[in-house]
């Protein structure tokens, strides 16, 4: 039998060993998924260090904690090296492998919103980066907004501001939450004024969090936004990552029906 995992802080919320356990099952693989909480001051040592010690042949990798797992990987996709962050690692050969599913499991589930051309990303982790390439990879012009200035530099390629100099001069048709307002603490990703502003000249919001109705989203649904929250990024980036676990990578359509029957989608 094989071992995989999601680990993260905080992670008593996640579904994803629903998800991988179902498709295991409907495909006949022998292997059990669980989630494991880490603490949030671990480095990429440590967590390379757990991963070996779970017995793990591969795992998901959740907030805070993309960006350490690329760095303890032996060997790191080409996505996920641009990206600068991993949410999947993989054993192969003693190898820790990681890979990136959330750029294109991303795109997948914004599939409804049409000819995006600039789009607003507020965060600045591992998930936002990976959001920021892939809208990028699309041909839409990507700005981060951050409580600070200090991520400023993983994001080079991208329109960077602070909360402290950022205006709402111009219209974004997409904004994005990729913090953990409406996870890890109440209320919005930024200011409630600033946001308003930003809803009422845009098309779409997508929040990463999901199985709830966050702030983000209500306010969102209010100025009559076309919304999404994170549950179909999930499902899309469990798919491709099962792909990496299993290598069953010609049964796509049988994996996210499992998944989706999991998630009673």
């Amino acid at each position: 039998m094989n071992y995989y995992a999601v680990i993260g802080n905080p992670i008593a919320h996640s579904i994803s060993p629903r998800l991988h356990n179902n498709a295991f099952e409907a495909l006949g693989i022998n292997s059990v998924y669980s989630r494991y909480l880490l603490d949030t001051s671990a480095s990429a040592s440590k967590l390379r260090q757990k991963f070996f010690a779970l017995g793990l042949s591969g795992a998901n990798i959740t907030v805070p904690f993309k960006e350490i797992a690329l760095e303890c990987a032996d060997e790191q996709d080409e996505l996920a090296k641009k990206i600068g962050s991993a949410n999947t690692l993989v054993l192969n050969a003693g190898k820790i492998h990681a890979f990136n599913t959330d750029a294109p499991g991303f795109m997948m589930a914004i599939a409804e919103f049409e000819n995006i051309k600039n789009a607003l990303i507020i965060g600045a982790g591992g998930t936002a980066r990976a959001l920021a390439h892939a809208l990028k990879a699309s041909g839409a012009e990507v700005s981060v907004l951050n409580r600070s200035e200090g991520r400023a530099g993983a994001f080079s390629e991208f329109a960077y501001f602070s909360a402290q100099d950022f205006k709402a001069s111009k219209s974004y048709e997409l904004i994005v939450n990729t913090t953990p307002a409406g996870l890890t603490f109440a209320g919005l990703p930024c200011d409630k004024k600033l946001l308003d502003e930003l809803f009422s000249g845009a098309k779409y919001a997508f929040d990463v969090v999901y199985g709830r109705d966050t702030e983000f989203i209500k306010l969102a649904k209010a100025k009559n936004l076309m919304v999404k929250d994170g549950l179909e990024m999930l499902l899309y980036q469990a798919v491709l990552a099962f792909e990496h676990f299993s290598g069953k990578k010609n049964e796509r359509e049988k994996i996210q029906i499992a998944m989706r029957k999991a998630l009673s989608l």
